[in-house]
């Protein structure tokens, strides 16, 4: 596959023939789908619900490429979309078990611990299992800083929060992660 070029696939996306749209919006899928596959691994756990909303993800947003005007950059809207379908998908699933998606009583370790494709040792599970503790949305503004270095202004368009609010996010979720990693 050709270098990835923003400028060129969008140019090619809104072209009017359609083997121009395809290759296009393929070099996007090829470009985006570990950073997105990331994201939603990190909200979801599992894989198989990650690879599920990754591909919803990209389905959605060749269904709405006409809407993408270009304001902000590629990757913000695509990551606005992931998020959405993954926040959409912990509503389903803590809704049909009858649990708030913030109750911070339930944990979901040891799905992470029996997950085949979690390969981390003893401290990164200690970090993963304090990052499960926190509230989805300091999960959410920590999983794009401390992993993704998605600067304070892009997230700011994603997630439609102020800047100011995503610094407090964070500062509050660092605390929290310190805390936990401090206990024992």
């Amino acid at each position: 596959m050709k270098r990835y070029n923003e400028e060129e696939a969008l140019m090619q996306l809104k072209s009017a023939n359609p083997v121009l749209q395809r290759e296009a919006f393929e070099q996007i899928v090829y470009f985006y789908s570990e950073k997105l596959y990331r994201q939603i691994r990190k909200m979801v756990l599992s894989h198989d619900d990650a690879n599920d909303l990754l591909q919803n993800t990209f389905i959605k947003a060749w269904m709405n490429i006409d809407l993408f005007r270009g304001d902000a950059k590629l990757s913000t809207w695509l990551y606005k979309i992931a998020i959405n379908e993954s926040i959409t998908f912990l509503n389903k699933q803590h809704a049909q078990n009858n649990i708030s998606i913030d109750d911070k009583n339930v944990f979901p370790f040891d799905r992470l611990e029996s997950d085949e494709y979690f390969d981390g040792d003893a401290l990164l599970i200690k970090l993963q299992k304090a990052i499960l503790t926190l509230p989805e949305k300091q999960k959410l503004v920590f999983n794009m800083r401390y992993y993704d270095e998605i600067p304070y202004e892009e997230m700011s368009e994603i997630l439609g929060t102020s800047v100011g609010a995503l610094k407090a996010s964070y500062h509050h979720a660092t605390k929290k992660i310190e805390q936990f990693l401090n206990r024992d």
